[in-house]
């Protein structure tokens, strides 16, 4: 399932989303340029590299240009693929925008960031000794759709439906589309517990504690920030 539309015009201009959105893709234009060994290193210097940010908690040198602290920043911008980029913008793109009306530019951008950030560690906690570099946007905006189920679950959301051979598009309400996307991010994380892969962090290169946590985190955080005030 995928969304292409809720319900939820906004009324501003979302210029952090925007923002967001042009430096990812940027980051990634980046990316493409680099010849595989540059992607490798490029990668480990700025992903979350958790066995690496287990030591700098310890007070243990990594030999990095690059504080470990900050890779929980900067491992948000970068991304494995064109799937992993193109979906990770769909859902910024969708629920973003009503989240940064809500709560205004800077409390948004600092929101985001602070989502991003927990659900990196969350992906870390269940993985402090791995060597495998955790990245993408999908911790932050897991947070931006926590807050939505919150502010939006009567949104309608038009879902693409793929059936075989077949596509067709329905509407769901946000409170059960996003429901059970969170279901099934929990369900993956406890699964994925004891199971690494090679690129990205668990499962099928898919870090699901990062996304079960960003989500949980962005329903805690969006109320904290006036996600519930009325105008």
């Amino acid at each position: 399932m995928f969304p292409i539309s809720d319900d939820n015009p906004t009324r501003i201009t979302p210029y952090v989303t925007y923002a967001l959105i042009a430096a990812n893709i940027a980051v990634f234009i980046h990316q493409l340029l680099l010849t595989p060994p540059q992607l490798n290193a490029f990668f480990h210097l700025y992903a979350v590299v958790p066995k690496e940010l287990s030591a700098s908690f310890e007070g243990i040198p990594v030999n990095q240009p690059v504080p470990e602290w900050f890779t929980l920043i900067s491992s948000q911008f970068l991304h494995g693929g064109f799937l992993h980029i193109g979906g990770n913008m769909l859902f910024l793109w969708i629920f973003g925008n009503n989240i940064e009306e809500r709560l205004g530019h800077i409390k948004y951008f600092i929101f985001y960031i602070a989502c991003g950030i927990l659900a990196a560690l969350s992906q870390w906690f269940f993985s402090m000794e791995s060597g495998i570099p955790s990245l993408g946007a999908s911790g932050a905006i897991a947070g931006v759709m926590g807050a939505y189920i919150l502010r939006f679950p009567r949104a309608q959301i038009n879902t693409l439906i793929f059936l075989g051979y077949f596509v067709t598009t329905i509407r769901l309400p946000a409170v059960l589309y996003l429901g059970l996307w969170f279901v099934q991010q929990a369900f993956s994380s406890v699964a994925s517990v004891s199971v690494q892969t090679d690129v990205g962090t668990e499962t099928g290169g898919i870090a699901y504690w990062a996304h079960a946590g960003g989500f949980v985190f962005g329903a805690i955080l969006g109320p904290l920030f006036g996600l519930l005030s009325e105008d």
